[in-house]
């Protein structure tokens, strides 16, 4: 990062910087790297993946997907 070959990486990573400013990571007081480890993965798990449709999942988010895969595999075991 930093080069001038790199812009591509340097914007990449400014977008994620930015994402994890505006839903508000810098807000609280993690003082700890495994303290946003824990605050972003649970930011994931508990909004992020339950509320986001993905178009390449037929517009269902990855929850309801997998909702849907689980109850033909329990019907034919």
């Amino acid at each position: 990062m930093g080069s001038v070959v790199a812009a591509g990486d340097d914007a990449a990573m400014e977008s994620f910087f930015g994402l994890l400013q505006k839903n508000g990571f810098n807000c609280r007081s993690l003082l700890t790297r495994e303290g946003l480890q824990i605050a972003i993965a649970t930011r994931l798990e508990r909004s992020y993946h339950r509320r986001r449709r993905r178009p390449r999942l037929g517009r269902f988010t990855p929850v309801e997907l997998e909702a849907i895969m689980k109850l033909p595999a329990a019907l034919a075991a």
